[in-house]
């Protein structure tokens, strides 16, 4: 594998937004018989590179190329049996790890999708494509537009860090915004006023206390709150307080969570539902790979012109998004070995 190929993949910043610049070097690097350049609409790019002749090949492995900020930089630690490795694991064999921002997450998985298209390629193969989508992280806005205005094929496989296991379902998301109204008052006489802080603190532990169905595949539904505000000085109750709340669905919870929302919430209350993805099964019957559930997101649901899917990948989403992001050298040989094997299962090849 050519590392020195993948740190200068690593080497340009590609946040959300900003992978454009990636996105025009990987055009210019990746060696394919034809590349597909789309707009998404938002100054980002998407690329199909496609080996199968035609434009939509039938087999197509899939990842993004935004990643989330900060950026930190590449770098490369040799690691021997027994060290402990970023995460706290302890190595099982003498490795080479790269560390920095998208090393899993997900330019380790446009590293090692790339190497199994040139070896399908050395072997033979043609119908296939990698397709490289911008916004993954930020709402899935490249694979969307794909969806739209490009034809599909018969099976996706996406690269997403699973520890080089195919995810068997995932998680759903829903997303809301929410106003709680208060009513300001001098602090010294709260009678005279209504902290909209307080209704916050109420809604927060009804919704710890909210029971719900625990999934048998999914595992249990959870929950985080981001872009809490409320602007009021600190000697003046809160006349509002405004958050987003993100919830991580089951099947027995999807479709039930924004009425638990507004039985948490006041009187008054504004909730703006912003959507998000159902749970999902996907195709994980491989021969010779392990699989599991997943609690995360990816552009999976949204390419829906693929009657198949699955997501596997090498790397931990554990350090995915944090500054101990790392890739190993081994799992991605791994991976190369098992997205051909994948490819070969799905095309009927084995």
């Amino acid at each position: 594998m050519d590392l020195d190929f993948f740190l200068e993949i690593l080497g340009i910043p590609s946040t959300s937004g900003e992978e454009r610049r990636l996105a025009l070097f990987l055009k210019e690097k990746l060696k394919a018989p034809e590349v597909i350049e789309q707009e998404v609409g938002d100054g980002t790019l998407n690329l199909l590179f496609d080996w199968s002749g035609t434009g939509h090949p039938s087999f197509v492995f899939c990842t993004h190329m935004d990643t989330v900020p900060p950026y930190i930089a590449p770098s490369v630690e040799l690691v021997k049996k027994g060290d402990v490795l970023p995460d706290g694991r302890v190595s099982e064999i003498d490795d080479t790890i790269i560390k920095g921002r998208g090393s899993c997450d997900a330019k380790g998985q446009i590293f090692t999708m790339y190497n199994a298209c040139l070896r399908l390629q050395e072997e033979g193969h043609k119908d296939f494509g990698l397709l490289l989508l911008s916004g993954e992280e930020t709402g899935s806005f490249g694979a969307k537009a794909y969806s739209k205005d490009r034809p599909g094929g018969a099976f996706v496989l996406v690269g997403e860090p699973t520890d080089n296991c195919l995810a068997t379902a995932a998680k759903g998301t829903k997303s809301f915004e929410v106003t709680i109204p208060g009513k300001a008052c001098h602090s010294g006489y709260p009678e005279h006023g209504e902290s909209a802080v307080e209704k916050f603190v109420d809604v927060m532990n009804k919704l710890r206390i909210t029971r719900f169905l625990k999934d048998p595949v999914l595992g249990p539904t959870t929950w985080n709150v981001g872009d809490l505000m409320s602007g009021n000085p600190q000697n003046v109750l809160s006349p509002e307080t405004r958050f987003r709340i993100y919830f991580r669905t089951t099947f027995k919870t999807d479709s039930s969570i924004q009425e638990k929302l507004l039985k948490a919430c006041p009187t008054g209350t504004v909730i703006q539902a912003f959507g998000g993805d159902t749970p999902q099964e996907y195709f994980h019957s491989v021969k010779g790979i392990e699989s599991k559930p997943v609690s995360f997101g990816s552009d999976a649901p949204r390419l829906e012109s693929f009657p198949l899917r699955a997501i596997c990948g090498p790397g931990s989403i554990l350090v995915a998004h944090t500054d101990k992001e790392y890739v190993s050298v081994s799992e991605m040989e791994k991976a190369v070995r098992q997205d051909v094997m994948i490819f070969k299962t799905v095309m009927g090849l084995k």
